[in-house]
């Protein structure tokens, strides 16, 4: 009997494929419980807990997110080596274009947890050991706002993910370039408020609240698909 997992293309496209699904759920999971259950917890617990959360509870979790993350990053780049390589998928195809998308996502997602999160979380948690005196308040600041865009991302990019192969569309790949240069002006708009915008400023003010995070990144999900239907059909 033939391995076919191992010793085919397609085999090696849905390991690849599996092992993207186990570390994006491990990802996409920890993001969503730091800002849907974790964040909200610390801003109604008390000071001691608190202190003891981020001290023990956040750098085991903050582990399996970052390499979530990298695992994720690592497995999506090698996932769409094998179908434009090995495969020879059309570099024009709906796929390629849509899962594009996905990834420009979560690339960015990814650049925010290994440069921007993770750095600034650790001046928190050397803050709550007692490990430096330096005021952890713009390192919260600064990880807060890039985790509640990570979380704003991750809707379009999970339709994205989910559309490249299963929304079908009357394809046609006149318009793309501009398709692609309007969704990436969005991410570049959005990524820069992550890197500079206060917490309390107005322009976070539509991803401050889970509510408000869970409501934007739908209605940029919205945004997604419409542009689809328009400059990606005939």
């Amino acid at each position: 009997m033939e391995l076919t997992l191992f010793t085919t293309t397609n085999g090696l496209y849905y390991l690849v494929k599996y092992i993207h699904f186990l570390s994006g759920v491990t990802w996409i999971g920890m993001l969503y419980y730091f800002n849907f259950v974790q964040g909200p917890f610390f801003n109604e617990t008390d000071a001691d807990t608190k202190k003891n959360a981020t001290q023990k509870l956040v750098p085991r979790a903050l582990w399996w997110f970052r390499w979530g993350a990298m695992l994720t990053f690592l497995s999506g780049i090698a996932m769409i080596a094998i179908a434009l390589g090995a495969q020879g998928i059309p570099h024009n195809s709906q796929w390629v274009v849509v899962i594009l998308v996905g990834a420009l996502f979560g690339t960015v997602m990814w650049a925010n947890v290994w440069f921007v999160i993770w750095p600034n979380q650790k001046v928190v948690i050397a803050k709550a050991k007692g490990e430096t005196t330096v005021d952890p308040a713009p390192n919260a600041n600064r990880a807060f706002v890039a985790s509640r865009t990570n979380t704003f991302f991750s809707i379009p990019m999970l339709f994205a993910m989910g559309a490249a192969r299963n929304l079908p569309l009357n394809y046609s790949p006149e318009k793309l370039r501009i398709f692609l240069g309007i969704i990436v002006l969005l991410i570049v708009i959005f990524e820069v408020n992550a890197l500079r915008a206060d917490q309390n400023g107005p322009t976070v003010k539509p991803i401050k609240t889970v509510k408000a995070v869970i409501t934007s990144g739908v209605i940029f999900a919205l945004v997604t698909y419409v542009l689809m239907e328009v400059l990606l059909t005939a």
